[in-house]
């Protein structure tokens, strides 16, 4: 029985030691609102086979439990550190979460998703491997609603390494590649590993108030930065909490207001960073994202009479950022539907625009809680 034991020691030592000589990695959990999953959360990640890690959980002046909780957690396990601030945002959290990181390297988790076991340990392994600034997976949402079937997330970008002439070669189709919402960077914060300089160096550029697409400005000025990016093909370690409420999603009256912000921070990016001129693809975007803000209010406005939501989206298409987008888009690989769609937006057909909305939605809910 000793040798065995002993044997057993030795294993336990040598893997303490390939723990202890790897980097550490920061990973930043921006926290508000979730004390019924935080635990979840947190589990995951301090559950990893990667153990040389730093866990920031970000208290963002949560009104629940959540403080509380964060603060049992330090008290369990010494790798986590707690921040408490009052409350700015998810992007002001994770800001402040980078403030406070000590490693070199960079991960992000939202605390209402968790992580597979071995996700740090796949990223590291191919960040080294390649010997590159940021590397990527892909994600899993799962749904509370048991009739929605978890559905993957997949990379367009196909290669498992990319130098910097091979980044800048994607630079034409990067945010969009000619197809309805068709970003070639797959816009999460929380699927990738970063080198932890490069998103220090763009802190200033990334303003709190955006909450549509906060993730895209985010990966897109740090993408434009790397020299090396790399990919773990076919593997899906992150999962993406959809729950009942975020589903069902309430009416949002300021979506159109929330993506002229992005579209403005996008190309306040593009501009400062001046490699590759972007603003047409993001003229593509903000008019896909256009394209569902009026989808949203034909489909989710439950409260206001169907005079008023046709002045609503009376309103939206007639946004001059958003007729300059209906006119001079570069969208060549559209299907039909979304065509027909724009037509309708640009010579103002608000009843045959809501007429087919109620239809498809009617239609595509109806097949869909068919199948689940």
């Amino acid at each position: 029985g000793s040798s065995w034991q002993t044997r057993r020691f030795l294993q336990c030592c040598s893997e303490r030691y390939k723990n202890s000589m790897r980097e550490k990695i920061s990973v930043v959990v921006p926290v508000y609102g979730v004390e019924n999953v935080l635990g979840r959360c947190v589990d995951s990640i301090l559950a990893q086979t990667y153990e040389n890690l730093e866990i920031i959980l970000v208290d963002d002046g949560s009104p629940d439990r959540c403080p509380a909780i964060c603060e049992d957690y330090a008290r369990k396990d010494e790798r986590i550190r707690v921040v408490h601030k009052e409350n700015g945002g998810l992007t002001s959290a994770w800001k402040e979460g980078v403030r406070h990181a000590s490693a070199d390297w960079i991960g992000f988790v939202d605390s209402d998703d968790w992580i597979e076991p071995d996700m740090y340990e796949r990223l590291w392994e191919a960040l080294t491997g390649h010997q590159a600034d940021i590397a990527m997976a892909g994600l899993v949402f799962d749904y509370e609603d048991p009739g929605y079937p978890p559905r993957r997330e997949t990379n367009r970008m196909d290669r498992t390494v990319y130098d910097r002439q091979q980044l800048k070669d994607l630079f034409p189709v990067l945010l969009n590649d000619g197809s309805f919402i068709g970003r070639s960077l797959q816009p999460s914060r929380v699927t990738k590993l970063f080198k932890k300089s490069l998103v220090e160096q763009n802190l200033e550029l990334w303003e709190e108030r955006v909450s549509v697409g906060e993730d895209l400005q985010m990966v897109f000025a740090v993408f434009l930065d790397a020299e090396r990016v790399c990919t773990v093909p076919d593997y899906y370690p992150y999962h993406y909490w959809y729950n009942l409420s975020s589903m069902t999603g309430g009416h949002d009256p300021e979506y159109l207001s929330k993506i002229l912000l992005l579209r403005e921070r996008m190309e306040a990016i593009s501009d400062r960073k001046g490699v590759y001129d972007f603003r047409p693809q993001i003229r593509n975007d903000f008019l896909s994202l256009a394209v569902m803000a009026v989808k949203n209010e034909i489909w989710r406005n439950q409260t206001d009479s169907l005079r008023q939501i046709l002045n609503n989206i009376k309103k939206m298409c007639q946004n001059p950022s958003v007729r300059e987008a209906l006119m001079h888009h570069t969208m060549d690989q559209i299907g039909l539907s979304v065509k027909l769609y724009l037509f309708m937006m640009k010579h103002g057909w608000y009843v045959p625009c809501y007429m087919v909305t109620k239809v498809f939605f009617a239609l595509y809910y109806r097949t869909f809680w068919k199948k689940g």
